[in-house]
């Protein structure tokens, strides 16, 4: 597996504190770049998403964490940002699958839904895992996807 070049994180007040421990574990073992935000004051999670959402896009081979309350705010806003799979996931399982079957590029987590622990060995499944092009069901399905970005349907 080839290890991304870059993990962009962010985060909105909720998540802040999840994401410095998340980014001090990590940072040994993959280069980290912290886009926000940076206290634990209120502010809104869509900026954050879109900040790590258009990095991702502009650095081939690089991933992206963001963390919100639950996870699901952030996947909502990151997958608005043209060209973006954003997956949340609470459990590993999901975290393999949604880079082996649906290429996500960025993990969303909640620090009030996961420990450190929990959310820690989500991302590491998600950076352990590569998409399966072996089954061509998946890019099908993943073109069909970026389909539905172009033109609104599956069909052209």
């Amino acid at each position: 597996m080839a290890a991304p070049k870059i993990l962009f994180w962010g985060a909105d007040h909720a998540g802040f504190e999840l994401k410095q421990k998340l980014i001090e574990h990590f940072k040994k073992k993959i280069i980290c770049e912290d886009l926000g935000t940076n206290s634990s004051e209120s502010c809104d999670y869509p900026d954050f998403a879109e900040s790590v959402a258009k990095k991702v896009l502009d650095n081939s081979g690089s991933l992206g964490v963001l963390i919100c309350g639950t996870g699901l705010g952030m996947s909502m806003a990151a997958n608005k940002v043209h060209g973006i799979r954003a997956g949340a996931v609470s459990e590993t399982f999901s975290a393999e699958m949604a880079r082996r079957h649906n290429d996500a590029q960025i993990l969303c987590v909640g620090s009030r839904v996961l420990s450190f622990d929990k959310a820690r060995e989500c991302i590491e499944a998600f950076l352990a895992t590569e998409l399966d092009i072996e089954n061509p069901r998946h890019l099908r399905r993943i073109h069909k996807i970026q389909r539905i970005e172009e033109n609104g349907a599956t069909s052209d």
